[in-house]
Formats: structure tokens, C-alpha cells, sequence
């Protein structure tokens, strides 16, 4: 397995994370039981699931009233591309 591999698995799986977070803090929202922390909604974007939590936000209709989600989760994925862009265009990748 190469690192391009584990790279997109990894970013697969926490994309899923995210978006199953979501919809299971919804359904606990719902359900009034022991919730889901926004911190830890938070982590799992900065680890790389900002559009798995993103589309999770608006599928579930889940946590899109609260500014700090809204333009939080979008602003984390915005500099994760940027520092994507940053790695592809000035980093040495001939590990790939």
C-alpha cells in the first residue's frame, strides 16, 4: 500500500466519522440523551473530516443555527485546501 493509499482510506474514514457524528448527535438531540460534545465535532474536522461534518450539518439539519458551526466547519476546510495547495505545490512529494 502506498502513502497516496492510506492517505485518501484515512481521509475517507474520517470524512465518514464526521458525518456519522453528526447524524447521530442529531438523533440524541432528538431523543434528549447524552449528547455528543461540540469539541469533539470540532476535532474530528480539524483531523481531516471537515466535509463529512459539513454535509452531515446539512443532511441532518444539525447544528446549521449555530454560527460557530456554520462558518467555523467551512473555514476549517478552506484552510485545509490551502494547505494541501501549500504541500502539492511546495513540498517534496516523491514519496508518493
Amino acid at each position: 500500500m502506498n502513502s497516496l493509499t492510506i492517505l485518501l482510506t484515512y481521509l475517507g474514514v474520517i470524512n465518514l466519522l464526521g458525518l456519522i457524528l453528526m447524524g447521530s448527535d442529531k438523533k440524541k438531540a432528538r431523543t434528549k440523551s447524552f449528547r455528543i460534545p461540540e469539541a469533539t465535532l470540532f476535532l474530528v474536522a480539524l483531523a481531516g473530516g471537515s466535509i463529512g461534518s459539513i454535509m452531515g450539518m446539512y443532511i441532518f439539519r444539525h447544528k446549521t443555527r449555530h454560527w460557530y458551526f456554520v462558518v467555523g466547519m467551512p473555514l476549517i476546510l478552506l484552510i485545509q485546501i490551502g494547505l494541501g495547495v501549500f504541500a502539492v505545490w511546495y513540498a517534496d512529494f516523491t514519496f508518493l
